[in-house]
């Protein structure tokens, strides 16, 4: 898969505000939406147009070896029917520490990705299975 961190990524894995191995992070399947690397929340994404037509459960079997992010294979259970889903993104659900998801507004971009074999996809209703890139980048390498 080929991806694009958001600068608000970036920023929060240095500020230590993200935490990919203790925060809940999640992906989302995305239609009529443009990547901007200046965009920092969940709201910025469907402010500017975009959907989130389905969200997974928080990634697990994370790991963060050599400066790579790389998680289990995520499946998205019934997908509703409708236009074509171009992309995916990555954010961070929960506070830095875990718990519960914030609200939209304060749940962080991380990552944007629609280059992926099987993207763009057309939902037909049934379940969705991402397999992330088991090349040397995983899901990103920071």
């Amino acid at each position: 898969m080929a991806s694009q961190l958001y600068d608000a990524g970036r920023e929060g894995f240095l500020a230590g505000e993200i935490d990919w191995d203790g925060a809940a992070i999640k992906a989302a399947l995305v239609r009529g939406y443009s990547f901007s690397a200046s965009h920092r929340f969940v709201s910025d994404v469907t402010n500017a147009g975009g959907s989130l037509v389905a969200i997974s459960g928080a990634l697990t079997g994370k790991s963060i070896s050599a400066g790579v992010a790389d998680a289990a294979d995520v499946s998205f259970a019934a997908v509703p029917t409708g236009a074509a889903i171009s992309a995916v993104i990555i954010f961070q659900a929960s506070a830095v520490t875990g718990g519960s998801d914030v609200v939209p507004s304060a749940q962080r971009l991380i990552c944007y990705m629609d280059t992926a074999t099987g993207l763009p996809v057309t939902p037909n209703g049934q379940a969705i299975g991402l397999s992330w890139d088991n090349g040397s980048n995983r899901i990103f390498k920071l």
